[in-house]
């Protein structure tokens, strides 16, 4: 959960301004290539390109994912000469709860039309199943979306912007080009390779692109997760209500996010990586608690997220990485999405002044000015993060109580999904949250 930087009152997804079903025009898959400059053969081959695809591009974004999406439209909304890359089409199922939170919806392409399946405005809490307690909010808490929706939308916003995507492409290389060319080149498993001025690495946690840069993890969780249909009187009972329990594993928790415009509910569990079969025994057994043993699931799936090291670098040469590829996301929730668009944005930004810079020490700058634009946001709540997550291993019965039964932690709760505060200023602000966190970690 992040800071949106809001000074309003209100929650910025509590408007009646936010359309549920409203569409957003397509794009066809076969737009306009802007005309290349210079040679039309393909980069690094005497071959001409087939597809329109030639010459050397401002910024190639490898992974069509929120980070990648706007990675791309960061870039593209200045008039560069943009090309997103990706192995699958969309729309595709994403292993994800789908919680839009403030800081997420701040960091939104103007103009977008979030793809709501239900409005949260209620939480029921429960320790191990048990002490279960609902608190309720006046105004929303966030939204819940399908990723396959939300992600097609942000490609949509991206090529609206006239970022060229290109899908069926998994990318096997990365080559810093220096000399005259001064380039990038991205090779792919079917041969083509793609050059440009500056490239960002969206690709998922397990990014080749982040392989490249050198990104290093200090921790690694299994998520679990399952798609379960209900009948529609079930999913009106779980209607704007989400669940959340503090499970059984050191830093463990599961949740349940109904989306009610599809009558589904998206049940899971996360726990450190390491202990699998009892992070799957987990999510069964809660699955059973809930009374939804008797509905099968339309999709049931896993991944590991992994957080940076604070040491981790976010830069290497003309190359960038964001979101997951970059390791950034909230440690204690494992909230990735608004991580994903602010860094995405960041990083589309930063790529077009590296493009444009002339020489290896103007790169060198720009990607510097990049690295302390991520560390000085989303590191200081990253650093928060883990602090909670430490006291939160260690006795999470202190913090079932503290939301449950004082109403200035509810509330700071409230305040941090709404995006009106971040789990750093919780901490820097209220001594009591501090003394929390510190004897939770005795």
């Amino acid at each position: 959960m992040t800071d949106s930087g809001s000074s309003d009152s209100r929650s910025p997804l509590d408007t009646e301004t936010s359309p549920v079903d409203a569409e957003v025009p397509e794009t066809p898959e076969t737009s306009e290539v802007p005309e290349a400059p210079g040679t039309s053969e393909a980069p690094g081959t005497s071959e001409p390109q087939p597809d329109g695809l030639a010459g050397v591009w401002d910024v190639v974004v490898v992974g069509a994912g929120p980070a990648g999406a706007s990675a791309a439209h960061a870039a593209a909304v200045q008039g560069r000469r943009v090309l997103l890359l990706d192995k699958a089409e969309h729309p595709r199922y994403k292993t994800c709860g789908g919680g839009i939170i403030g800081p997420s919806r701040d960091s939104l392409p103007p103009d977008f039309r979030l793809p709501l399946q239900d409005r949260v405005h209620a939480v029921t809490f429960a320790y191990r199943g048990r002490y279960t307690r609902t608190q309720r909010s006046k105004r929303m808490l966030f939204g819940l979306v399908n990723r396959d929706e939300f992600d097609l939308r942000l490609v949509q916003a991206a090529k609206q912007a006239r970022a060229v995507l290109v899908t069926g492409v998994t990318v096997t290389g990365v080559e810093q080009r220096g000399g005259e060319h001064r380039t990038v080149l991205v090779t792919a498993a079917d041969g083509r390779s793609f050059e440009a001025r500056a490239v960002v690495g969206a690709d998922g946690s397990a990014s080749r692109i982040g392989r490249h840069v050198g990104v290093t993890f200090d921790q690694i969780d299994l998520g679990l997760e399952a798609e379960i249909p209900v009948p529609p009187q079930v999913a009106a009972d779980w209607a704007g209500r989400i669940h959340l329990d503090w499970g059984p594993l050191p830093g463990s928790y599961g949740w349940v996010f109904p989306k009610t415009e599809s009558s589904s509910l998206t049940v899971g569990v996360i726990s450190a990586r390491g202990d699998g079969e009892r992070t799957k025994q987990y999510l069964a057994d809660y699955i059973r608690r809930l009374g939804l043993s008797g509905f099968t699931p339309s999709v049931e799936s896993g991944h590991l997220t992994r957080c940076r090291a604070e040491d981790s670098p976010l830069s290497r040469g003309r190359v960038l990485v964001a979101g997951d590829a970059a390791g950034l996301l909230e440690p204690w929730t494992r909230e990735g999405i608004s991580y994903a668009l602010r860094s995405g944005r960041l990083a589309g930004e930063w790529a077009v002044k590296v493009a444009e810079a002339g020489n290896a020490a103007e790169v060198r700058r720009e990607a510097l000015n990049y690295a302390f634009a991520i560390k000085a946001g989303l590191g200081v709540e990253m650093r928060a993060g883990k602090q909670l997550l430490g006291a939160f291993e260690r006795r999470p019965y202190l913090f079932h109580a503290a939301v449950c039964l004082v109403p200035a932690a509810w509330r700071a709760f409230a305040r941090t999904t709404q995006g009106h505060t971040t789990f750093a200023e919780v901490l820097r602000q209220y001594r009591a949250a501090r003394r929390l966190a510190a004897v939770a970690s005795r």
